[in-house]
């Protein structure tokens, strides 16, 4: 027990220092960072800390589920919904009530809970992006039909329910069903590629990859606050300054500082695409065990 102990607090301290990453990752265009709080009123750079460093017991626990769960990958997210619950009211405990990471205990819990099901299937010790995905993949299926496409919606709506009555907008659901697709197509191989080349600072690697992300994501932060339109725009904006070279000119850094003043204006948080950096840098991070 103690091995598997030792490999859940590992995939732990993986996950925390994924969300830490991300915040701190600077700067983001609408979102809060070390230089300013974005869009964002009611939390700033330290409430994504205290929020992160609370959650870590979620995901060792998560871990720990899935070298425990004996059954087909398919029931183990039922095993893992209550501690995610949990998750989620010492977020909020935390926080004080500020949705900081509700997207992410999800996400994170997932793939946390699909790495313990790979370290029970075979403790090698080596786990690929592309194999957890897979798994993810499964461990979903179903999700989106089960609780959007089939789903009889009553009168309280959820914030991801609203999105897809509105727009057909999946969210974070439909991103994790489909093993991360946006994250493996373009998060992922960008980030793989700076680390390769060893481009830059670890920071404007980071900045880099959201930049990528934010051109692909359907973006439900921008979607609730806003509409398609103004994704749309959001998306345009974003390809533009990473045509430019993003982080990596003078020109395109620029131009990102230019959004983000544009989007703080115009109220514009991109969380989604935020999310998924968090979810590409566990990945990565993963891959070096």
């Amino acid at each position: 027990m103690k091995n598997q102990e030792k490999f859940a607090r590992e995939i732990e301290a993986i996950a925390v220092r994924a969300l830490l990453y991300e915040v701190s990752a600077t700067p983001k265009p609408g979102l809060v960072d070390r230089k300013n709080n974005g869009a964002h009123k009611d939390m700033d750079f330290f409430t994504f800390v205290d929020s992160s460093t609370a959650l870590g017991e979620v995901f060792y626990e998560c871990t720990l589920a899935g070298i425990g769960y004996s059954g087909e990958i398919e029931g183990l997210l039922q095993e893992i919904r209550p501690i995610g619950k949990m998750g989620e009211e010492k977020m909020f405990a935390t926080t004080n009530g500020v949705n900081t990471h509700k997207g992410l205990i999800f996400s994170l819990g997932i793939i946390a809970a699909v790495i313990g099901f790979l370290y029970q299937k075979n403790r090698c010790g080596s786990y690929s992006a592309d194999d957890i995905c897979k798994q993810v993949k499964f461990m979903t299926k179903g999700l989106v039909d089960q609780e959007l496409k089939k789903k009889t919606f009553g009168e309280s709506l959820t914030y991801g329910e609203r999105l897809y009555v509105k727009y057909g907008i999946t969210g974070i659901r439909g991103e994790v069903a489909s093993g991360f697709q946006t994250v493996c197509t373009h998060g992922l191989p960008v980030l793989k590629e700076l680390m390769k080349s060893e481009k830059g600072t670890l920071n404007e690697r980071f900045v880099q990859v959201l930049l990528c992300l934010m051109i692909y994501t359907e973006d439900s932060n921008i979607l609730g606050r806003h509409d398609l339109d103004m994704l749309k725009r959001v998306q345009a904006k974003a390809k533009k300054v990473f045509e430019k070279g993003g982080v990596f000119s003078e020109d395109g850094l620029e131009s990102l500082e230019a959004l983000d003043e544009w989007c703080i204006e115009n109220w514009v948080s991109p969380g989604g695409a935020a999310d998924l950096l968090a979810i590409t840098i566990m990945l990565f991070l993963v891959e070096q065990l």
